[in-house]
């Protein structure tokens, strides 16, 4: 059954946000105020532990069923000469996916992740931005459904992509929902030089300037600079949290699906970690602006979700020692 049906229906989830269970994470603190250690002592990993708890609706939660998706879409802005790759690198990666030969297929099965890869009309890439749209209304309700489909029953979602040319997609997206121009978000994506940079940010003011009046609500942000990888990672969010599932964002990428979001509802956030902060310029900018702290910094900039399968290691540890500590009274240690 379709989430998201309707332009309507979208704006209506992402309205309407729920909450976490604020007694199970008070239930969850109180726990932690009885182990065995002083408090506050594990950091972060205490603070990871009451986020899952508030919204597994649990004391102690444990990930049983964490998944990362992989998104893959093409853009027709590759047109343009955006990337270092060219457009047919996407299926080849999904390709290279489906044979288990990715990083992600390695850091997804490190941290105990079930892998899926949802590849989104690679035959049909975007239109070119500059000059219309990206998407139609029904293509762009179309990759948000596919998002949400996808989540399935996890407890933990990592979201990933693949697309040549998304990180210019990324860059327009982070514009048109934060401000600034071209210069200020893009970086060099698989690796162009100084003067494709410079050509993705004069391609990205095109954009902005193209579709002027037009970018002021998240769908259509989403629809005329985006791409369907992009927005099915949107569509995921958006889902998992009225699921009540924990989702670790990956990097630059990843995070720019959710800035449309929050420009329409900043709550939007709250039921996500950011993984980590990538290494592409724009990253920790996007993160500063949506008010999210990253959990590692190891400078990282390849996608897939590889970031975040990395981070979900560090929410598995903030868990175990969660749940498998003693207390105070349990291990007959004074100072509960």
């Amino acid at each position: 059954m379709s989430m998201f049906g309707s332009v309507a229906a979208f704006e209506t989830a992402l309205a309407a946000l729920p909450a976490p269970d604020r007694a199970a994470r008070d239930a969850a603190a109180a726990r932690q105020a009885q182990l065995t250690k002083p408090p506050g002592s594990l950091g972060q990993l205490e603070e990871i532990a009451l986020f899952v708890a508030g919204w597994h609706g649990t004391a102690r939660p444990r990930v049983a069923r964490g998944r990362a998706l992989v998104f893959a879409g093409n853009h027709g802005v590759v047109a343009r000469g955006v990337s270092a790759f060219p457009a047919a690198v996407t299926a080849q990666m999904v390709a290279n996916f489906a044979a288990g030969g990715a990083a992600i297929n390695a850091l997804a099965a490190a941290a105990g992740l079930a892998l899926s890869v949802v590849a989104l009309d690679l035959d049909r890439p975007t239109e070119d931005f500059t000059t219309g749209p990206a998407m139609t209304v029904d293509d762009c309700l179309a990759a948000l459904d596919a998002g949400a489909a996808a989540i399935g029953d996890a407890d933990l979602l990592v979201l990933g992509e693949m697309g040549i040319g998304n990180t210019t997609a990324a860059a327009a997206l982070a514009a048109a929902s934060f401000g600034g121009a071209g210069a200020d978000w893009v970086g060099p994506g698989t690796g162009v030089d100084a003067a494709g940079v410079q050509r993705k940010a004069a391609i990205v003011d095109m954009a902005l300037a193209h579709h002027a009046g037009h970018l002021d609500q998240p769908f259509e942000i989403l629809r005329r600079v985006g791409g369907r990888e992009i927005v099915a990672i949107a569509g995921a969010i958006v889902a998992a949290r009225h699921a009540r599932i924990p989702v670790l964002l990956d990097g630059f990428i990843g995070t720019a699906a959710i800035a449309p979001l929050a420009r329409g509802n900043a709550a939007i956030t709250g039921h996500c970690l950011a993984g980590h902060c990538s290494a592409e310029p724009g990253h920790r900018r996007l993160l500063d602006r949506l008010g999210l702290l990253p959990l590692l910094l190891l400078d990282m900039r390849l996608g897939e979700g590889s970031g975040a399968a990395v981070a979900a290691q560090i929410v598995r540890a903030a868990l175990a020692a969660h749940d498998e500590m003693a207390t105070f009274a349990e291990a007959g240690v004074a100072g509960g």
